[in-house]
């Protein structure tokens, strides 16, 4: 498992990675034994009010004054450099 998330751990380390790593998936064995098919899913844990502002369209920059400052354009917006070149 160490070698699958790319940790280098020491002789010493993998007596008790394995020992926590084996209580974690005892809790999630637990949790799957549970009948949750009543409880919606939930982002939160807590109700989440008034974290976001409501999404309705308003007023932007116009295209072409911001394409005039950008340092390419391509095919009407933004050309950005591929994270490959």
């Amino acid at each position: 498992m160490a070698r699958l998330a790319r940790l280098a751990l020491s002789e010493e380390e993998l007596e008790p990675m394995a020992r926590e790593l084996s209580q974690v998936l005892g809790h999630v064995a637990k949790i799957g034994e549970l009948d949750l098919a009543e409880v919606p899913p939930t982002s939160h844990v807590i109700e989440v009010t008034g974290a976001l502002r409501a999404d309705e369209p308003r007023p932007c920059l116009v295209r072409e004054v911001v394409l005039a400052q950008a340092p390419a354009v391509s095919e009407g917006g933004f050309l950005v450099p591929s994270p490959q070149a």
